[in-house]
């Protein structure tokens, strides 16, 4: 199933998530200020969780445990004020970054999902 830690999954799946955001957003403004503040709107743990929450019941077995495994990690000291959302945000990007390596098919296919939202 892994040949890296999940957390190693999560690192991936930020970066994949936040390049597949910035591609997007350039193209809705030219102002650095707009543009800075359509993108954090977009890669902070609130809306992250709440995609995760969008398409949860879509998992397949395999990545219903990915993300559950994903979600029970220890959670830095700094990000416990919402832990509920920090670990939603964790498994959505735990499975950004198992997609991106195993399934780019079906990563591609959620970020067309995300896309229409």
């Amino acid at each position: 199933m892994e040949d890296m830690s999940l957390r190693n999954y999560a690192y991936i799946g930020d970066a994949v998530w936040e390049l597949f955001v910035r591609e997007k957003t350039v193209k809705m403004t030219d102002n650095a200020k707009n543009l800075h503040k359509i993108t954090t709107e977009r890669v902070k743990a609130s809306y992250q969780a709440e995609l995760f929450r969008n398409f949860e019941n879509e998992l397949t077995d395999e990545e219903k445990e990915i993300a559950r495994r994903a979600r029970n990690l220890p959670i830095p000291v700094a990000r416990r004020s919402n832990q509920t959302e920090y670990r939603q945000a964790t498994a959505f990007e735990t499975l950004i970054g198992w997609w991106y390596y195993y399934d780019k098919e079906r990563l591609y296919n959620y970020l067309s999902k995300i896309e229409k939202i």
